[in-house]
């Protein structure tokens, strides 16, 4: 693959990746939204089928990783460090650009996030950020860091030993079982942080979400960004090195 297949295919399928799941997230949290309170289930099946719509369309170009983390246990499993610069450019272009095509598909919900007068929210704004990237519900950083190392090994670590299995990938059905994976993860450990698991995937909207013109958006909350980033990306780099021992 070339550096710019790379490049394109991950800022597209990126893309495509956040488009989906902070969609999902306007969908549920932003009120005149017809999907409004849809709740949990919904949010983590909208980001399952983000990866998937993200990943088979990228996958052509670049493999479809759509993710920091699993771009660098793969790394990290084969010592090819060469190309890893370019996927996280294009990750990161990528998730900045679904954030804000999100942004546009919700323009008129955010405008109306207002406090009082005509079109406002029945009860006040609603916060926004959760929209686009993760928040605890307990704020411990610690925990936080831990969570998310756990949930990135049990992203990363599946989806290195699914290549051992023969037949998942010529047949198309290896991107499928990702997004479920996503899914599962979503529903089982996605509790304390909102499942980061993917620093661009955070991080990207994260910065989004500080420059658009949000009526009543809220802080972007600087002070957790290190952990969504920094945690997936020990998980990423710990689940190659566990890939690498035990297969």
């Amino acid at each position: 693959m070339s550096n710019g297949d790379i490049f394109v295919g991950e800022v597209i399928g990126t893309g495509i990746l956040i488009l989906f799941g902070a969609g999902v997230c306007a969908a549920v949290t932003l009120k005149h939204s017809k999907a409004r309170a849809s709740g949990w289930v919904v949010i983590a099946f909208g980001w399952g089928f983000g990866v998937l719509a993200g990943a088979y369309t990228a996958a052509p170009l670049s493999g479809g990783h759509l993710n920091p983390a699993v771009t660098i246990g793969i790394a990290v499993d084969t010592g090819k460090w060469d190309k890893v610069w370019v996927y996280l450019l294009g990750q990161m272009i990528g998730a900045m650009l679904g954030a804000v095509l999100a942004y546009l598909v919700y323009l008129a919900q955010f405008n109306a996030n207002v406090g009082s007068g005509e079109g406002a929210a029945e009860d006040g704004p609603t916060p926004t950020l959760g929209i686009f990237s993760t928040i605890p519900e307990i704020r411990n950083l610690v925990a936080n860091l831990i969570t998310e190392i756990i949930a990135t090994i049990g992203l990363v670590l599946p989806i290195l030993a699914f290549g051992l299995t023969k037949g998942l990938g010529e047949s198309g059905t290896q991107v499928l079982i990702v997004a479920l994976l996503v899914v599962g993860i979503g529903l089982s450990l996605g509790g304390p942080t909102g499942y980061a698991i993917n620093p661009a995937r955070d991080l990207g909207p994260r910065i989004v979400h500080q420059f658009l013109p949000i009526p009543n958006k809220g802080t972007s909350d600087w002070g957790y960004a290190l952990v969504p980033v920094v945690g997936p990306l020990i998980g990423g780099a710990l689940a190659g090195v566990i890939y690498n021992a035990a297969f």
